[in-house]
């Protein structure tokens, strides 16, 4: 994300109106927002979308890489989570994500549980 989207969010954060029309904005754009984590032994992939109804959709599917003759009895784990927009902007807040140096796909990937990738 260029670094105008990365202040331009934590700008939005300071107003519940600002930051609702900054969401729907971006969402409008993007669509959806999606990300993963892999490593050998285990993986996350999420995606988070706008839905008019359930606010931000944030769903998760974590499983294990098994090799050899288990593999097929390895089930992907599925959850989903629902938030407002005020929900999430306080979750920032109070999370202090706006302070640290995050672009808004950072800040989902957090949210949504997805290690860093460089912490492998």
């Amino acid at each position: 994300m260029a670094d105008s989207n990365k202040s331009s969010w934590k700008e939005a954060l300071k107003s519940k109106d600002a930051f609702a029309d900054f969401i729907t904005d971006y969402f409008k754009e993007h669509k959806e927002l999606t990300g993963s984590y892999d490593i050998p032994s285990y993986y996350e992939h999420y995606t988070v979308h706008l839905d008019s109804h359930d606010g931000i959709v944030i769903a998760l599917i974590t499983g294990v890489n098994q090799v050899g003759e288990s593999a097929a009895s390895a089930l992907p784990f599925k959850q989903k989570e629902t938030m407002s927009i005020e929900d999430f902007r306080n979750l920032i807040l109070h999370k202090k994500f706006a302070d640290q140096d995050m672009s808004l796909a950072d800040v989902f990937q957090t949210v949504a549980g997805v290690p860093d990738s460089d912490d492998k």
